[in-house]
């Protein structure tokens, strides 16, 4: 394990964990060894996690003077490692406790700062307070859990000053979203991990809710992500959002089902929401109560032009064309819910996928734009341009399923093993209403009044072509082009796929 000297003197070990730029990765309890943060629900393999043992912890050694355990004094040894690694500016993680230690550092070291994720992160820092309404609040959401009954018994001896270590042990599931064997597993360690003495120090007249503190934060001048478990108690959805407001690049994330330990809770919701905001070429936003992620080429100002994927893809399928299209358009490439680094809900439709669409180009003030859709996203562009005349200036619909029963209908599908880009209850919802789809959906394309382009993959395509045809014809302002590539046209024959466009008046 390697160590490194803090300004004191004092050892301070730290653990390399996966691949890629440096995630500077500081533990809760408070004054807990970094183990129990493992790897992050899998982000070690997307970042090099850099996991601090803070002093007296794990492989960290005791200090001399314990009164550096004080949370403020804490920030020169993330300072210190900073310097130690040769970073000139660091992205940082606190969980639990140490998000009061990680917003102390952003308003002491700013220029030092490149990203500050902030995940179930305690409040004091910045004079926000979880009261007791606040956490019995939280509690009750878990009463139809199993072990509520004795967690609820529990909690009331600790209130009246009766708590022993069976009470504290019984209270340990509302921490986790699941309480599974790898969630009772995780607990039964903590005790190991902790150096209680130095928690007793760690909050102990630290300078917390100053107006300096304060102010800083509301100057700082990075991107914050502030990570919200839904049922945790400390703190709460509602505290952690006060939080994330003071920020001027505040983003705020709730994870469904996630307690105080969201990694474990839902590794892949996790991975995929901080993954997402630590890549400076992808962005969020909260459309229609679904985090969509999405990347953008372009000048700002430029006619804008949103692309939408196919079943299983996301928006890198796009990244060729995009960057053709960005010398004359502001591009926009989302991830549809269930796709990329977007949320994977679980829930999957044309119409859902219609609205991600329709709630996207609303969220980022998008109307009058061109809206090129594959398969997937082409039934859903379709769909909204039927829903919404005017919202969508022009509609190029490439090889999207022209929603008639499949005959012979498509049988179950067996899902690939590995691990996947995408959620796999996609296919069968899809399938099943490829097989039987809403006849209204064709009985309305007369109702489309963008200018429309349809451009079919010939004879290779499993789309039938007359079908798209058909479709076509049913639009009133329509061409039907066929470039002989198959089902991934823009990928297959790009250059003319572009070239469909142009005529098409994308210039």
């Amino acid at each position: 394990m390697p160590i490194f000297h803090a300004y004191d003197g004092t050892e301070l070990a730290y653990r390399l964990h996966g691949r890629g730029e440096p995630l500077i990765c500081v533990p809760g309890g408070p004054m807990r060894a970094a183990s129990y943060l493992g790897d992050l629900g899998g982000l070690s393999d997307h970042r090099q996690l850099v996991l601090l043992d803070p002093r007296g912890t794990g492989g960290s050694a005791v200090p001399d003077d314990p009164a550096t355990y004080r949370c403020e004094r804490l920030v020169d040894d993330i300072e210190a490692l900073r310097a130690h690694l040769g970073l000139e500016s660091i992205d940082l993680l606190g969980h639990s406790a140490s998000a009061d230690l990680a917003a102390l550092y952003a308003a002491r070291h700013p220029q030092r700062l490149r990203s500050l994720t902030l995940v179930s992160p305690a409040t004091r820092a910045v004079g926000v307070e979880t009261t007791d309404q606040d956490r019995r609040g939280a509690f009750a959401l878990r009463s139809g859990e199993p072990w509520y009954a004795a967690a609820a018994a529990a909690l009331e001896e600790i209130r009246a000053g009766r708590g022993g270590r069976e009470q504290w042990a019984a209270i340990e599931p509302f921490a986790y979203g699941r309480w599974d064997a790898a969630a009772q597993a995780h607990a039964a360690a903590a005790p190991a991990q902790r150096n209680a003495a130095a928690a007793a120090v760690f909050h102990r007249d630290s300078a917390f809710g100053t107006a300096a503190t304060v102010t800083a934060l509301r100057s700082l001048a990075v991107p914050v992500l502030v990570l919200a478990g839904e049922y945790d108690a400390g703190p709460t959805p509602d505290r952690a959002a006060e939080l994330a407001a003071l920020f001027p690049q505040g983003e705020f994330v709730v994870q469904r089902g996630g307690a105080h330990y969201p990694w474990l809770d839902d590794p892949g919701a996790f991975t995929r929401t901080v993954r997402a905001f630590l890549d400076p070429e992808v962005h969020s936003v909260q459309a229609g109560g679904i985090r969509l992620a999405y990347r953008v080429w372009g000048d700002p100002s430029a006619p804008p032009v949103v692309l939408a994927h196919g079943r299983g893809g996301d928006s890198r399928t796009w990244t060729w064309i995009a960057g053709r299209l960005a010398a004359d358009h502001r591009v926009y490439a989302l991830d549809f819910r269930g796709h990329g680094l977007s949320d994977w809900p679980g829930r999957y439709s044309f119409e859902l996928f219609r609205d991600d669409l329709h709630a996207f180009m609303e969220a980022r003030n998008l109307s009058g734009a061109t809206v090129v859709g594959h398969s997937l996203g082409g039934a859903a562009a379709c769909l909204l341009a039927e829903q919404e005349p005017g919202l969508i200036g022009r509609l190029v619909i490439e090889e999207a399923p022209p929603l008639i029963p499949l005959d012979p209908p498509r049988g179950p599908a067996e899902r690939p093993d590995g691990e996947l880009d995408f959620d796999w209850p996609v296919v069968p919802s899809i399938d099943a209403q490829l097989n039987d789809p809403d006849p209204a959906a064709r009985e309305r394309l007369g109702e489309i009044t963008a200018p429309t382009l349809v451009i079919g993959g010939g004879h290779s395509s499993q789309i039938a072509q007359d079908q798209l045809a058909s479709m076509a014809e049913r639009i009133p302002d329509c061409r039907f082009v066929t470039i002989e590539a198959g089902h991934l046209v823009h990928t297959a024959r790009p250059e003319e796929f572009l070239s469909a466009l142009r005529s098409f008046g994308m210039d």
